[in-house]
């Protein structure tokens, strides 16, 4: 996982923060096959986004409002050791600039609401408002914890138009929040 703020289309910390996860990706995956006999596919590239608002990501579109984490799933028996030694073995020659950021992290959300979306990033906005005013609602939920993507496709190699997306969204049972506890996207799990 790397955390970071603003317009994935402008934001040179995004670029960095995704140029720092693939390497890591990899020296992970290629460790665990020669030492464990464990082999497995990179997993997509993840992404967490939140604001202040969640108007932010539906009504305005407001990119440069945005926070996120970007991260790439790894299997449960990668270990903390393992994960620094894949972090050395990329800093010991050219090492990204943000590779420093990098954390291996556990991530558990719970009940989500979800969504496959065809089509373009900025063509999200309509299928996020009815999940988030209409579905999730009108089901008796309320959303918890951080807005939550995975891509299935590769954008420098996909048509925007053919693009397939995860839209989830962690929600809880309207009756299963505790009095005074914010409904937003804006809080964390």
């Amino acid at each position: 996982m790397i955390d970071g703020h603003g317009d994935p289309n402008t934001s040179p910390e995004y670029v960095e923060a995704v140029r720092a996860l693939y390497p890591v990706a990899y020296k992970l995956k290629f460790a665990s096959a020669r030492d464990l006999g464990r082999d497995y596919v990179v997993m997509p590239l993840e992404g967490l986004w939140w604001a202040d608002s969640m108007d932010a990501f539906t009504a305005s579109r407001d990119k440069s409002r945005w926070d996120w984490t970007m991260m790439i799933m790894t299997p449960d028996w990668i270990h903390h050791e393992m994960f620094d030694a894949a972090v050395e073995r990329v800093g010991a020659k050219d090492p990204p600039a943000r590779l420093r950021d990098v954390r291996l992290d556990r991530l558990s959300e719970g009940l989500c609401v979800q969504t496959l979306h065809v089509g373009s990033f900025d063509d999200e906005a309509d299928v996020l408002a009815q999940m988030h005013d209409r579905f999730i609602p009108d089901n008796g939920l309320r959303m918890v914890g951080k807005h939550h993507e995975i891509y299935l496709s590769d954008p420098r190699k996909t048509a925007p138009e053919k693009l397939r997306t995860i839209l989830r969204q962690p929600v809880r049972n309207i009756a299963d929040l505790p009095f005074g506890e914010p409904a937003s996207g804006a809080t964390s799990d």
